[in-house]
């Protein structure tokens, strides 16, 4: 199976989520025809929120079969439930409470106040993973999954020059000394973000542009995390003219 990375340039961030959004909703729609069922993996962060709205709004919206989607998440932070800094919440608010998608679909990591600790936390949710196994893994089948991109280059919970992004067995990781606050996340481990099907980063603002011209022109996964994301099919980068600043020409297909 091949595997192309491409970067598809937007005039801004209104015009970069509206994209990513439709883009969403039809390979869906394809994926269901093909398969039956679409496993989706959700990333936190502001841009990432903002195309789960435009997905909300999009007249498309509910051509879409929601009882054949199930979501995950790349990433946590280790707060209480109803914080609302949680990942979850973000998502809820922004689509995942106005669209008839099966609460038994929806699979958040566990939070700081449900009675458990870190590690158990991070032990059931890869235990919630690999009941939802293909046959040979120890992974549902990822088809989508969804992953922004910090100023450094982490990914999910992924930071540079830290033992997780450089962790091999494991599918979930509990992250303790992250450099962002809050200091303790579960994160997906990179071979778990990897056995995607698809993975979709979407980079917005001049903050990102450093950080996907390292990963584009070959930096470490050690020293840009995002450099060692690749998914089995596609590895799309969705970027705004300001992330994309520091992109060879080449690597680019504009969208405007």
């Amino acid at each position: 199976m091949t595997n192309e990375r491409r970067v598809l340039v937007h005039p801004d961030r209104a015009a970069l989520a509206a994209s990513v959004a439709a883009r969403f909703i039809t390979t869906t729609v394809d994926i269901l025809h093909e398969q039956g069922d679409i496993n989706v993996v959700l990333a936190g962060g502001t841009v990432a929120n903002e195309v789960l709205e435009a997905i909300n709004a999009s007249a498309a919206r509910d051509t879409i079969d929601w009882d054949l989607v199930t979501f995950w998440w790349g990433d946590e932070r280790w707060l209480p439930k109803n914080d609302p800094e949680r990942n979850e919440l973000q998502a809820r608010a922004a689509l995942l409470s106005h669209i008839a998608v099966p609460e038994g679909n929806i699979h958040p990591f566990a939070a700081s106040d449900e009675g458990t600790d870190l590690d158990s936390a991070a032990a059931d949710y890869a235990a919630q993973l690999e009941a939802a196994s293909i046959e040979g893994t120890n992974l549902p089948r990822f088809d989508i999954t969804f992953l922004g991109v910090g100023p450094d280059g982490h990914v999910a919970s992924l930071f540079p020059h830290q033992p997780g992004i450089r962790e091999s067995g494991a599918s979930v990781l509990a992250v303790r000394d992250s450099p962002k606050a809050p200091a303790e996340r579960l994160s997906l481990s990179r071979p778990a973000i990897n056995s995607s099907r698809c993975v979709w980063m979407v980079l917005a603002g001049p903050d990102k542009a450093s950080a996907l011209g390292l990963a584009l022109a070959g930096a470490s996964r050690d020293e840009v995390p995002v450099a060692g994301i690749k998914g089995r099919r596609y590895t799309n980068f969705f970027v705004d003219r300001e992330a994309a600043a520091e992109v060879p020409e080449n690597l680019t297909a504009s969208t405007f």
